[in-house]
């Protein structure tokens, strides 16, 4: 069995399929409204199980005792996940016989929950990596069965690095089913030291606080790129911040905007920063200073 739901799923779905392993039935989480038209689409592991001709099993509540009797008819040896997105009680756990295995993109116990990749970039971290483990009822908490590590360059956002972990992470997965089907490996209990949590970001932690130094501003804005998206307010807008250069010449007060001819710069606690991209309310993506040319500046207009 399969559980997972968004992209990052994909490549670990794509290479599971490819391998020795059967892959009996995809779980993935119910249709959701999406786009600007809310229309109902399905999640992306769910389109890529039915082009293979896979059931592809939607419950609301997979906890419930009906679905637990549904997903045990399928007799699945173990049960692979990424990115399901939902909690799963001990009922459910004990279907397969070697239990639920995830892949997750930190290297534990470092960053467990649900956003490890941004923890990682907006703490600085220069190397993470993935981890597959048995999943017990605590988060994160189970034992590792093995891990796969990657350098963070400096430029990167939250969906590059994402995309890299997708990758490599699916090999280790499959690794993993490997190394459980033959029995040549055995689950580690993970440390008791380093443990680090990355819950789910809100919006309003996705907000830009201009008075913090230029590089930790940098780390938070490519951190939250391209979800949920770093934000700020000028004037009566909100206006969503891609990733910036440093002016480490140039000083202004936190917030404070000075619009030039060819780029735009923000007041930071240290050094200003120079906006590349911008998106403003209801607006898409565009060039920074281009952006700048259209807004009728007040003198006292900040960034907050």
């Amino acid at each position: 069995m399969f559980a997972g739901t968004p992209a990052p799923a994909l490549p670990a779905l794509e290479r599971l399929l490819a391998s020795r392993h059967e892959v009996v039935a995809v779980l993935t989480r119910p249709d959701a409204r999406a786009g600007r038209g809310r229309a109902s689409a399905s999640s992306p592991v769910a389109e890529l199980a039915r082009a293979h001709g896979l059931p592809v099993l939607t419950p609301a509540r997979p906890n419930d005792p009906e679905f637990v009797a549904e997903l045990a008819q399928y007799r699945a040896d173990c049960c692979a996940v990424v990115a399901y997105g939902a909690l799963l009680k001990p009922d459910l756990l004990a279907v397969p016989r070697h239990g639920w295995v995830n892949l997750h993109f930190s290297l534990l116990p470092a960053w467990r929950g649900a956003a490890p990749v941004q923890a990682s970039i907006a703490a600085g971290d220069e190397i993470t990596g993935a981890t597959t483990f048995l999943i017990e009822p605590a988060l994160d908490s189970g034992p590792v069965y093995g891990v796969v590590t990657e350098r963070i360059s400096p430029t990167d956002t939250a969906g590059q690095l994402l995309g890299r972990l997708a990758v490599s992470g699916a090999g280790l997965l499959e690794s993993t089913m490997d190394g459980i089907e033959d029995g040549a490996l055995v689950a580690v209990p993970q440390s008791a030291d380093g443990v680090s949590t990355a819950p789910k970001i809100t919006v309003e932690q996705a907000r830009i606080r201009w008075e913090l130094p230029a590089h930790a501003i940098d780390r938070h804005i490519r951190a939250m790129t391209p979800e949920p998206g770093a934000w700020t307010t000028i004037g009566d807008s909100r206006v969503k911040v891609g990733p910036i250069g440093i002016a480490a010449d140039e000083q202004l007060p936190p917030g404070a905007i000075v619009v030039r001819k060819r780029d735009v710069l923000v007041g930071t606690g240290t050094s200003a920063i120079a906006l590349n991209e911008v998106q403003p309310q209801g607006k898409k993506l565009m060039n920074a200073a281009d952006w700048a040319r259209g807004v009728r500046w007040d003198a006292e207009v900040t960034a907050q």
